[in-house]
């Protein structure tokens, strides 16, 4: 697997130097995420910027269009992420894997919002499935040298069946939501 800079430096990059400009930058990354959350793709900048207590001209100057500031949205999301994956590790091999699913699924839910409004040819995205993988690999790798998950199962196959049951918005229920994901985590156990 190809190494690419972690989301965490990849956000770094983007976030202003000065403090009063990261200041801001850090007040929009917090209301958008707020915004996205609640209101999906369709979010407003201007009340983005409202809600950051900043005016429009400061979201623009730190996000010039509305593609740069999901990405970086999206690249705290997948950081979170890696993250999990890091304070899982310590975990038995299968416990561990469990707990970062868990928390990819919150990832995936998150990410719909987001990724409904911005352009799919995003250099961004790309780098941001290679921090993904390369968060989770480790952890199915140590379940499958425990004996607890197939040999065969790759952490694209894991988050591929997993992002699938996670995107379903047909469920009777929450309850139904977490049955059906269950059976699909245990189906890579052995």
């Amino acid at each position: 697997m190809t190494t690419v800079a972690p989301a965490a430096v990849l956000l770094e990059e983007r976030r202003p130097k000065r403090a009063d400009a990261a200041r801001n930058f850090d007040a929009l990354v917090a209301a958008g995420r707020q915004a996205f959350a609640e209101d999906g793709s369709d979010a407003s900048l201007e009340d983005i910027a409202r809600r950051a207590g900043v005016g429009i001209g400061t979201l623009y100057r730190n996000f010039p269009t509305r593609d740069d500031l999901i990405e970086t949205l999206y690249l705290g999301e997948v950081d979170a992420l890696a993250a999990s994956a890091r304070e899982v590790s310590s975990l038995e091999p299968w416990e561990a894997l469990r707990a970062w699913l868990d928390h990819f699924v919150v990832y995936v839910g998150t990410k719909h919002a987001l990724l409904d409004g911005l352009n799919r040819e995003s250099s961004v995205l790309t780098q941001c499935r290679f921090i993904m993988l390369e968060a989770g690999e480790p952890l199915l790798t140590r379940a499958q040298q425990a004996g607890e998950v197939d040999p065969g199962v790759t952490i694209s196959d894991v988050v591929k069946l997993v992002s699938g049951v996670a995107a379903v918005a047909s469920f009777e229920d929450a309850a139904q939501r977490e049955r059906v994901l269950n059976l699909a985590i245990n189906a890579i156990r052995r």
